[in-house]
């Protein structure tokens, strides 16, 4: 039987996107299940399938470095999935595949995006939170900011988290594996990119005063990283108002670039998401796209369910719950609760 050329097409993509993929260590603790006791970590590193040519370099640095890079891509995939727990997609992960996600960003939709967005920030946010804390021998705090100049009543001490470095490493490491020719490449890319600018601009200034008899005659300043969940929210702003884009070209200097597909909108400037492919369906179950579909899942309120059950209706389901209450503390040193029972109303989708 003879396939047609849009099938043929689709295989492709699909068999690329299946690849192992570096997001796989978000899966696991580090060392991971790939790891060989009978090798050196130097030589397991040029082993994991999961890791491209680059990547293994950096893994070469040593196992701590590496742990902070699979803890930080667990946080990146733990908070997606707090994102889009609503979302007819929840960023559904898949323990038994390397791609991690399946084959649904085969599509290079607003969800690959956000994917893309966040996985790269958490690597960037747990370097650099590693860097401050002192566990990697390649960086520490950010002393360049004690340098600068200062109003008369505080001035820069402590320790400054060095996301320039976070940012460098997460740099290195994410984009490696990107064909920055290929327009999937430059997608990808400046996805990744807008991540990391979202942990910069949302760094805060933290003082703590000093002086004599609890005065606060001068204040001492550091700048320190914002929550991981204001990360997110962040991203996720930025995902509803991701701008669809085409790779367009400058004739003179022939640099590609990604233009909106309207023309009557702005280029989209570095800390905002772009998508090349409008997302495929998530209502419907889609085993070859890895899609679950949203029938049986659990949604919130008339407004929530609508959306998330794609207006099939939901049912109300009762179950029967178990926990402590009626807690007392008892001297010294326990805490004594009594089981409660009672039936909770779900909102289920058909």
């Amino acid at each position: 039987m003879w396939l047609t050329l849009r099938q043929i097409i689709m295989i492709v993509v699909l068999f690329n996107v299946s690849r192992a993929n570096w997001w796989y260590l978000g899966l696991q603790n580090y060392p991971p299940r790939e790891f060989n006791p009978l090798l050196s970590h130097k030589e397991n590193c040029y082993r994991y399938p999961f890791l491209r040519s680059r990547q293994q370099q950096l893994c070469d640095l040593g196992e701590k470095i590496m742990s902070v890079v699979s803890s930080g891509t667990k946080m990146a995939i733990e908070e997606c999935q707090h994102q889009f727990s609503t979302q007819r997609w929840n960023c559904t992960t898949y323990s038994n595949n390397t791609s991690v996600f399946g084959n649904v960003l085969s599509y290079k939709s607003r969800e690959k995006a956000y994917v893309n967005a966040i996985t790269s920030a958490g690597v960037a946010y747990a370097i650099t939170k590693a860097c401050s804390r002192g566990e990697l021998n390649e960086c520490s705090c950010d002393n360049k900011m004690q340098r600068k100049q200062t109003k008369k009543n505080w001035q820069w001490g402590g320790c400054s988290e060095d996301i320039r470095f976070g940012e460098k490493f997460s740099r290195d490491f994410v984009d490696s594996i990107e064909d920055i020719d290929s327009v999937q490449g430059l997608m990808n890319v400046h996805n990744n990119e807008a991540g990391r600018r979202i942990i910069r601009s949302s760094m805060q200034k933290v003082c703590k005063c000093h002086g004599m008899s609890g005065s606060c005659s001068v204040r001492i300043c550091w700048m320190k990283l914002s929550s991981f969940r204001d990360i997110g929210d962040s991203l996720m702003v930025r995902y509803e108002g991701a701008s669809h884009v085409r790779l367009g070209e400058k004739k003179r200097k022939k640099i590609k670039k990604l233009r909106p597909i309207r023309m009557d909108r702005k280029t989209p400037n570095k800390t905002e998401l772009v998508y090349l492919d409008t997302s495929p369906d998530y209502c419907e179950r889609n085993e070859s796209l890895s899609i679950m579909g949203t029938y049986d899942r659990v949604c919130q309120g008339l407004d929530g369910c609508r959306h998330l059950c794609c207006h099939r209706g939901f049912q109300i389901r009762l179950r029967d719950v178990e926990e402590k209450c009626k807690c007392k503390f008892i001297w010294c040193c326990n805490v004594a609760c009594e089981i409660c029972r009672y039936k909770k109303e779900e909102y289920i989708c058909n």
